[in-house]
């Protein structure tokens, strides 16, 4: 299906590896020309040139900031001062004890998940409105609606995405400018990866049952009972991008396999 992105432009925070990099390549793919985030320079440069390898009739472009920092996000804005599509995905997370969290731990989680695609949302939502068409998205998590309670202080900062995004919403009534919220359950990127390494690898249990032994005693309302793979967040984040997802807008959007109840 011809999604209607062919020419965009869109920018893609956190795009190197995982979701992010899973929502460049689906854009790639209907035509888009993707601005390539992360904070090293040559691995960057690498999903450039994927990128241009793989899909030669679109220009990706390499954008190596640490966006979680002020003075990064400036070089950034005079690099690319203009954006149809933005993607705020650059996110970390980490299984913590909250009374191990330090005040310190706290600001970083808010720094790098929230105040960097707020910044980002403010430069770029006034010139989307100015042309009459723009997306701007951020990626949450069912974490912002339903805390597991295995780590709030990424929980409190996906459900600070929901809150501002819902708010950026009301600015664009009457435009063809959406600002929305994509929540996938939990995805099967390196670092969750990583994180079923840490949690299974001194047990017996073999790596093949990793996956379905985390579903099953962590996310046991989960109705898939696996993992999101990142193509799949990327597939639908693409089409929320599109000319054709104009009815979405303010939506908080569940890709999270059943895992979050609803209420009739």
């Amino acid at each position: 299906m011809d999604l209607g992105l062919k020419g965009k432009t869109a920018l893609v925070t956190g795009s190197t590896k995982g979701i992010g990099k899973a929502i460049a390549v689906e854009l790639a793919k209907e035509g888009t020309n993707v601005i390539v985030n992360g904070r090293k320079l040559e691995v960057v440069q690498q999903v450039v040139a994927e990128l241009k390898k793989k899909f030669p009739e679109t220009t990706p472009q390499a954008a190596a900031y640490d966006l979680s920092q002020d003075a990064q996000r400036q070089k950034l804005f005079k690099a690319f001062p203009q954006v149809d599509i933005l993607v705020n995905n650059m996110g970390i997370f980490k299984p913590m004890n909250y009374f191990d969290i330090s005040e310190e731990t706290w600001q970083k989680f808010i720094d790098v998940n929230f105040y960097s695609g707020n910044a980002l949302a403010k430069f770029y939502l006034p010139k989307m409105l100015k042309d009459d068409f723009g997306r701007i998205i951020f990626i949450a998590s069912e974490e912002a609606v339903m805390p597991s309670g295995e780590m709030p202080q990424y929980s409190l900062t996906k459900t600070m995405n929901l809150s501002l995004a819902k708010s950026l919403s009301k600015l664009t009534k009457g435009t063809h400018v959406t600002v929305n919220t994509i929540m996938p359950g939990s995805t099967l990127t390196e670092g969750v990866q990583q994180m079923l390494t840490d949690m299974y690898k001194n047990t017996e249990l073999p790596e093949t049952e990793w996956e379905s032994d985390f579903m099953k005693h962590h996310r046991p309302l989960s109705q898939i009972q696996r993992l999101i793979r990142p193509e799949e967040v990327g597939r639908f984040t693409a089409f929320v991008d599109s000319p054709y997802s104009s009815s979405f807008s303010g939506e908080a959007l569940r890709l999270d396999g059943g895992l979050v109840p609803t209420i009739f």
